[in-house]
């Protein structure tokens, strides 16, 4: 079982890379993390040090009610502070529209990669990580951004909706029309999900199950 962190671990633990977990902070801490099951270090050089699962919930432990309850922040002010995936609904903070918004997805992307690459055993990146596991309706909301999709605004404009399910391992995404639906599913495979389209029984609207490949 994960032990606790000090104070100091703490610090090296908030300033972590938010998407792919990468620490950067004295030998000593870092070796220390490893011991309390929060994080590894890679086998491959240059043996960089990553939040293991039970890392990222103690990063996360603070949002988790927000989470549960609210879709998560929509991105990284201009001036600087932790990058979000849209999930849909929620409200674009001013400046974060146009390139820089681009080059931030995609910087966030081929992180993502990055980390499914040095997490593998086969090194592959055709298939999520364990931090999309832990962390599903950012991870596929990532997806499906980093493709171009454009998510829904707070008002209920047309744009995916990227929803947690009472299933384990899989999120809900809504969309305005089947088109946009089926193209949304055609993104999240490429990007190694399984997905299938399904029927909600009371309003009849169509909405996408999916869920991380494993193989």
């Amino acid at each position: 079982m994960a032990l606790s962190p000090t104070a100091a671990q703490r610090r090296v633990i908030d300033a972590a890379d938010p998407v792919t977990g990468r620490l950067r902070g004295p030998q000593t801490q870092l070796a220390a993390l490893v011991k309390r099951g929060l994080a590894f270090r890679h086998p491959r050089p240059p043996h960089d040090h990553f939040l293991t699962p039970a890392g990222h919930r103690i990063r996360d432990a603070a949002d988790a009610p927000e989470e549960r309850e609210a879709p998560a922040p929509a991105t990284a002010p201009a001036d600087g502070g932790v990058f979000a995936a849209r999930v849909g609904g929620e409200e674009t903070a001013p400046g974060a529209t146009g390139p820089a918004r681009l080059r931030e997805v995609r910087g966030a992307w081929q992180g993502l990669l990055e980390l499914r690459r040095m997490t593998h055993p086969d090194g592959s990146t055709d298939r999520p990580c364990a931090w999309e596991r832990s962390h599903l309706v950012r991870a596929a909301a990532l997806a499906l951004e980093a493709a171009g999709h454009r998510p829904a605004g707070p008002g209920g404009e047309d744009g995916y909706r990227v929803r947690a399910t009472p299933q384990p391992e899989a999120v809900a995404v809504h969309g305005p029309d089947g088109t946009a639906l089926r193209g949304c599913a055609a993104t999240l495979e490429r990007a190694g999900w399984q997905v299938g389209e399904h029927t909600e029984p009371r309003t009849r609207a169509r909405y996408l199950l999916a869920s991380p490949r494993k193989v």
